[in-house]
């Protein structure tokens, strides 16, 4: 990052983010001057603060369990990160307890850390650059907020002078360095901001960048009411660390899921939080149970289960609806199984599923605290019975999934019956159409839309595309009935009506193996060309069983990609038919392998008619392949299915053999505009945007001969040029990556090819350590024709990073003719090595650094030859390498006290002998190396009698009173690095 790019960092981002966040009631304490309560930078908790606050909110504790809870939080025993995270947002939220005497004996105490119900009866502290030190160094997040001494939230800034598309980036990146850097920082984390101003997203310790999200409104105020030109960070600032919202997500909006043997943590998206919080405020000011009720649609793919939880959560809490009967209701097994699955998952408590009709209604009578999942199913009656009054508390709360569907009016009226006075709230995955009155009626009007066009553009879901295949194998209405009022002319109109009815049907056509056969052809090409190369799975919607199970007989016949069939059976089934029906445990265990990646589970194709098709969830699914007429909320639904977020996951895929475009339009054309706008896109739609890409990143190179790769290669030597110029080929090769194999992709494959090429070079020549400018971000489809390609054309000009130090780089530099070249080679490999070793020496590689930047300067003005250039940076470059020299010069006993006395050097005052300097030096490092027992960094008490004896020789030397206490925890920086005994 240059100069101008750490100044707008700073000003920009940093600086406005502190001052809203004083304007919100938090209290700025300078990085430097908050160090001086704590005894050690390995601290992360600020101990005083939090003792203080413990006490305060608890004063009945006495000084042996105050110390106790003290210890407890600040020397966490867990086998991971995630684990103590999870521990400790379990005491934060729900109290932890000791044992005390308060005149009726020894008993369990609840101690409160945080007074989540009085705001400002806590410590907001928000600090900047606060140094914490690890075993390998000492790390500086941009902004901590504090709240009673516990660091709740790290934020980094990125400047905004950076690419789009890599400043949110970097700074995710290096929030994930400082959680491997640093874990017991992040024990106490509740979430994490990456922000530059404009852009500025939320995530959770251990999250990649996809998982962060954008906080799109500051709810419940207005963009209006945060400023009047409000940013992007602006807005996420005021939605979420506002004292009182910060305190509400993490008492009802954050939990630790199980997710293919591990736990994710996750928080909140903000339509989530908003629509949960809407109906909470509809739950408490309704005036009657039925002003209560009503309809949050959240497309799917965009958590509409979690959104249940939260609520579920804030209302278990609320104080108003004393400890409220909570009913889940949904209409089909495999949603029951996955609601309750998401519920338990997240740690909900008391958490029970009705098995049978009357245990529903006993659960439900159990009264206040009950939580109950069940299908709607359950609240049936017999013929003429009359369904019975269970409760008629008002504290009853009726969250029913899919609540578009028809059958709920039929079961309405028994779940009123039984439950008169509670509250109706239906969650629903797809749009309530024009017609459909009945579920206004019964739940009430919209509380909150999250429609599947803004999903996609919040970065929620993937975009869908539709591709039409193969139609003409597909025997359209009309012709069949020419075809058969010809064969069965000499028939009865009453006859030839039948055996039409029977035998010719839509169906009976659709299933003939002879079609099939060709649409399984057909479809292996596709997978293997379009779907297969980015490591994706597939999913066949077949119109029957019979037909799934031919499917299946014909990939197995004609491929060998691996395939299941996911059916049920029935009594009657063929021998071949029972073999296929899957039992509960055995369709899990295809689910599981199916969800896994490509690369550890060959399973890539799952066959279905009815199963699987809504309520389930494969993030690695891209492509649909379609033989099945799905109409109206069908079809929404099962589109859904290919939506879901997933590495290198661009975007979904239905491909349609069946000829579901006839319904397209009258299946959208049921709903309002609005609310299906951005459904489906044609896959020809997207040319005009690769069109548009391809002249973006071509410009780049405008007037530069394809003879001419080191051109190309210096046009991207300014880091800003290089950096924009990787976001416009990511764009370009994900819009090929799309299109290709197809025909419409040829004109542009030369132009990627050179481009890839060019990018390859661009990153052996300029260190970009960080994987902006690698090649494995691209799609498989892409980076496979490059790299082919890549090595065809210079196997032997093509090299990885090669250190400055090494023998190979000599051999690196051989290999290289142009003068200019040379000179750039070692620029960028000196640069490099300053950056991984400054730490090491921060005062010598200073001084290297500004030299090296002096060169640069000299080189772009045209001061000096290139031949002048290189020799300069070849004295540099021995430089780097003569530490056993340099060690002579100074007369030093060992290399490893170089740091040391340089460090020294530069703080004493002017005129003080070498002879000193050397003396103090010896004295330094004799009492770190007399104290650097194994794993010392990680002990305090250790530190802390370094710290002393170090401040007491550095008081009594000539170093300035006023630098000691800095200087001090510099020269423990060093120390851990060069003194670390593991």
């Amino acid at each position: 990052m240059n100069k101008a790019q750490a100044f707008n960092e700073e000003t920009l981002v940093e600086n406005r983010m502190l001052n809203q966040l004083q304007e919100l009631g938090y209290t700025y304490v300078q990085g430097m001057e908050l160090n001086q309560e704590r005894t050690s930078n390995t601290e992360v908790v600020l101990k005083y603060r939090l003792t203080e606050a413990i006490k305060h909110l608890n004063p009945w504790v006495n000084d042996n369990n105050l110390n106790k809870v003290v210890r407890n939080i600040t020397h966490m025993d867990a086998g991971s990160l995630m684990e103590a995270n999870q521990h400790f947002h379990e005491l934060l939220v729900n109290k932890l307890s000791i044992q005390q005497d308060l005149g009726g004996g020894r008993k369990n105490q609840t101690v409160t850390l945080i007074d989540f119900d009085n705001i400002d009866n806590n410590d907001f502290v928000v600090t900047n650059q606060l140094g914490v030190t690890h075993s390998t160094g000492t790390i500086y997040p941009d902004i901590m907020i504090y709240v009673n001494g516990l660091p709740l939230v790290v934020i980094e800034c990125k400047s905004p002078d950076l690419p789009p598309d890599m400043q949110l980036g970097e700074g995710v990146r290096q929030l994930r360095r400082y959680q491997d850097d640093n874990e017991k920082l992040f024990h106490y984390n509740q979430f994490l901001i990456s922000t530059s101003k404009d852009r500025a997203k939320v995530g959770t310790i251990g999250a990649q960048a996809r998982h962060y999200s954008t906080w799109k409104e500051p709810y419940p105020l207005s963009d209006e009411d945060v400023s009047e030109n409000a940013s992007a960070q602006d807005i996420l600032t005021a939605g979420i660390l506002d004292r009182e919202r910060l305190f509400d997500i993490i008492q009802n909006f954050i939990v630790y899921e199980p997710e293919d043997g591990r736990v994710v943590k996750k928080m909140a998206r903000y339509q989530q939080y908003r629509a949960v919080n809407k109906a909470v405020e509809r739950i408490l000011t309704g005036k009657h149970p039925q002003s209560r009720g009503g309809v949050v649609w959240a497309t799917q793919g965009s958590g509409k289960s979690l959104a249940m939880v939260f609520l579920s959560m804030k209302l278990r809490r609320m104080e108003a609806l004393k400890n409220p009967t909570i009913v889940v209701v949904t209409d089909r097994q495999d949603l029951d199984r996955q609601i309750t699955a998401t519920f338990r998952g997240s740690g909900f408590p008391n958490l029970q599923q009705a098995e049978s009709v009357e245990e529903l209604k006993s659960l439900l009578q159990q009264g206040p605290g009950t939580t109950v999942m069940t299908l709607v199913q359950k609240f049936q009656t017999d013929e003429d019975e009359e369904y019975p009054l269970l409760t008629d508390a008002e504290n009853v709360i009726v969250l029913v999934d899919e609540s578009h569907r028809t059958q709920y009016s039929s079961l309405a009226l028994n779940m009123r019956t039984g439950l008169p006075n509670a509250t109706y709230i239906g969650f629903t995955g797809t749009p309530i159409d024009k017609e459909d009155k009945s579920t206004l009626r019964t739940f009430g009007s919209y509380i909150d839309k999250y429609s599947i066009e803004k999903a996609v553009e919040d970065g929620a879901t993937v975009p869908i595309f539709y591709e039409a295949r193969l139609v003409d194998l597909h025997v359209q209405g009309e012709t069949i009935d020419t075809l058969f009022e010809r064969f069965f002319r000499e028939y009865s109109d009453e006859d030839k009506e039948r055996i039409k009815q029977k035998y010719v049907t839509e169906q009976a056509l659709t299933e003939t193996p002879k079609r099939i056969r060709s649409i399984v052809l057909d479809m292996i090409e596709h997978y293997e060309q379009h779907i297969e190369p980015n490591g994706f799975k597939a999913q066949v919607v077949t119109v029957s069983r019979e037909a799934a199970v031919t499917y299946k007989r014909f990939l197995d016949e004609l491929s060998d990609y691996e395939s299941a069939v996911v059916i049920s059976g029935k009594h009657n089934d063929s021998p071949e038919m029972r073999q296929y029906a899957l039992s509960v445990a055995e369709e899990k265990e295809v689910i599981e392998r199916f969800k896994k990646p490509l690369d550890e589970d060959p399973l890539a194709f799952i066959i279905v008619c009815d199963k699987l098709i809504t309520g389930f969830d494969a993030p690695i699914e891209q492509v649909m392949y379609l033989d099945k007429p799905l109409k109206e909320h069908n079809l929404l639904q099962a589109i859904a299915r290919t939506n879901r977020k997933y590495d290198h996951k661009k975007y979904g895929l239905i491909v349609d053999y069946y000829g579901v475009s006839r319904f397209l339009e009258n299946a959208l054309g049921i709903f309002h505009d609005d609310d299906v706008k951005g459904a489906m896109f044609h896959v020809n739609e997207e040319i005009p945007r690769l069109q548009s890409r391809h002249r973006r990143v071509m410009q780049f190179f405008d007037g530069l001969s394809r003879n001419d790769l080191e051109g190309h290669i210096s046009v991207l030597e300014p880091e800003d040029q290089r950096n924009a110029f990787d976001t416009a080929f990511k764009k370009f090769s994900e819009s090929m990556d799309m299109i290709m194999p197809s025909p419409q992709a040829q004109p542009f494959i030369d132009d990627l090819k050179w481009l890839g090429k060019v990018r390859k070079h661009a990153k052996s020549r300029y260190y970009i350590d960080d994987g902006t400018m690698d090649i494995s971000d691209t799609g498989g489809k892409v980076r496979e024709l490059i790299e082919e390609y890549v090595y065809a054309t210079s196997p032997k000009i093509l090299f990885e990073p090669v250190s400055i130090l090494s023998t190979q780089f000599d051999e690196k530099l051989d290999a290289i003719k142009e003068p200019e070249a040379k000179a750039a080679e070692m620029e960028h490999a000196i640069k490099h090595e300053i950056r991984i070793k400054f730490d090491e020496n921060p005062v010598k590689y200073t001084s290297l650094r500004e030299r090296l930047e002096l060169l640069i300067e000299q080189r772009k003005e045209r001061q000096l030859a290139f031949e002048d250039l290189f020799e300069s940076y070849q004295e540099l470059r021995e430089e780097l390498t003569n530490l056993d020299k340099e060690k002579q010069s100074y007369g030093l006993k060992d290399t490893k006290h170089i740091p040391f006395y340089q460090l020294l050097e530069e703080r004493a005052p002017e005129g003080v002998e070498e002879e000193k300097i050397k003396d103090l030096t010896e004295i330094i490092t004799e009492i770190i190396e007399d104290n650097a027992v194994i794993d010392w960094t990680e002990k305090e008490e250790v530190k802390r009698q370094m710290r002393k004896k170090l401040k007491k020789h550095l008081r009594a030397s000539t170093i300035p009173n006023n630098q000691v206490e800095s200087l001090t925890s510099e020269l423990i920086q060093l120390g851990e690095i060069h003194y670390n005994i593991k």
